[in-house]
C-alpha cells in the first residue's frame, strides 16, 4: 500500500509541476510574442498578451488543482486538507470566472455568436479595439 501511496503522490506532483510550466511558459511565450508584434505595431498586440496570460493561468490553474485532489482524496484526506481545497476550488472557480469576463468580453453564459448581433456588430469591429 505505501507503494501505491508513493506513486500517486509522484503523480501529483508531476501533476502539479507541469501545471506550474504551463504558467511560466505560456508567460514566456506570451511576453515574446508581445515583444515581436510591438516591434511591427500590431494594433492588438496587448490585447493578445492579456489573453495569452490568461489562458496560460486558467490552464495551469487547473492542472494544480489536479493535483491538489489527488493528494488530498488518495493520501492525506483529513477534513481540515478537504476543507483547504474547497477554498482553493472556490478561488480557482472565481479566478477561473472573472479571466473569462476579462478575455472574452461577457458573461460565461452568454453565447458569444448573439453578442455580435446584440450590438449591432460592434463588438468584433475594429473601432471597438483602439
Amino acid at each position: 500500500m505505501d507503494t501505491f501511496l508513493e506513486v500517486i503522490d509522484a503523480i501529483a506532483l508531476f501533476i502539479e509541476v507541469l501545471g506550474v510550466a504551463i504558467i511560466v511558459g505560456g508567460f514566456a511565450i506570451t511576453s515574446w510574442r508581445f515583444l515581436h508584434h510591438r516591434m511591427f505595431h500590431e494594433q492588438r498586440a496587448f490585447m493578445h498578451y492579456r489573453h495569452g496570460i490568461a489562458r496560460a493561468l486558467i490552464l495551469g490553474l487547473d492542472f494544480l488543482i489536479a493535483g491538489d485532489v489527488i493528494k488530498t482524496v488518495i493520501i492525506a484526506n483529513t477534513g481540515q486538507q478537504v476543507a483547504t481545497l474547497g477554498v482553493i476550488v472556490l478561488i480557482r472557480a472565481f479566478l477561473a470566472f472573472t479571466l473569462h469576463v476579462e478575455v472574452e468580453g461577457h458573461w460565461p453564459w452568454q453565447d458569444s455568436r448573439y453578442l455580435g448581433a446584440a450590438d449591432g456588430g460592434r463588438r468584433n469591429s475594429p473601432e471597438r479595439e483602439r
